[in-house]
């Protein structure tokens, strides 16, 4: 395997989007902004979105929908990398935004759901009927949290709706090649879920003791000290968690009896996504030193994504 750094300098960043024209989008969530990294490596941050934009996604129209947790307090440890923790003094509220790449202009879409309000907004995906489905973190703070959860968006402008809710950190999020299965990873206990899609935003419940009513797919696999972030799948509908602090990516089947580590030189690589012609490059974020890479000639093409 051979790793082709891309761009370095970057801060914190997240929520890769292949484009067409070989650069790719992502999200700076220490530097509060949506990027442009082209294929020769040159960065240009595209629009100030203040809080800290997490995740990204291509609407059908183009724009790109940010998952904004709201801000969260970094700091710089002794190697010069960043480490993520606790809300700030300055939090701005999670949200869901939308870019206009044309005009860069920015719109809040919604801040709360069924009346409760966003607490850390982190991942996206779209499916095929225009809706998309999202996970909420929750924030911590050094004596509690909030909950997270899991919801569902049946437009760009349509009323938001729980999926899961209450959840702890939920962070990927994903679907399966066929449409038919909503995963989503949970960062503290290092956990895969799944839930089988009745119809958009509806999915069927599996009884207790599922604490949420999804089915557990694996957990920690690979031991102690590790967390999961978030997620792509490629067209086996394997699952690509990039794992925390192991410092890698976590490739699980959707059956979850094949788990298998693929380890990378940072300890938050926290997201990734699938690009090129043949959709066989991998990108993948690695954020506390603030890098894009990419992995060329990957064995199994990744999912094209809605």
């Amino acid at each position: 395997m051979k790793i082709r750094e891309i761009a370095s300098g970057l801060h914190f960043p997240e929520g890769p989007i292949a484009m067409d024209d070989g650069s790719i989008l992502l999200v700076e969530i220490a530097g509060g902004t949506l990027t442009r990294v082209s294929a020769d490596g040159k960065v240009q941050r595209l629009v100030e979105l203040g809080g800290g934009p997490n995740g990204a996604a291509l609407a059908p129209d183009g724009s790109v929908i940010i998952c904004n947790n709201g801000g969260m307090q970094f700091t710089s440890l002794d190697d010069g990398t960043l480490r993520p923790g606790h809300e700030p003094a300055d939090y701005s509220g999670g949200r869901i935004e939308r870019v206009d790449l044309a005009t860069k202009r920015v719109e809040r879409l919604f801040d709360a759901v069924e009346g409760e309000r966003l607490k850390g907004p982190n991942d996206i995906v779209f499916d095929k009927h225009g809706g998309f489905y999202f996970t909420d973190l929750g924030k911590a703070r050094p004596h509690n949290l909030d909950w997270g959860g899991v919801f569902y968006a049946p437009g760009i402008r349509a009323e938001p709706k729980a999926v899961a809710y209450p959840v702890m950190t939920a962070n990927g999020v994903a679907l399966s090649p066929d449409g038919a299965t909503l995963y989503y990873a949970e960062t503290e206990g290092a956990r895969l879920w799944a839930f089988d899609i009745e119809s958009p935003g509806c999915v069927r419940r599996e009884p207790w003791p599922s604490m949420q009513g999804g089915r557990l797919v694996a957990a920690a696999p690979g031991g102690q000290y590790q967390r999961f972030d978030s997620m792509a799948v490629d067209v086996l509908g394997n699952l690509y968690i990039g794992t925390l602090l192991h410092g890698g990516i976590t490739i699980i089947s959707p059956d979850g009896l094949i788990c298998k580590h693929l380890p990378l030189p940072d300890r938050y690589p926290t997201n990734m996504c699938f690009g090129g012609p043949d959709m066989r490059t991998l990108y993948v974020t690695l954020s506390a030193s603030g890098r894009l890479i990419a992995i060329d000639d990957w064995p199994v093409p990744g999912l094209r994504l809605n």
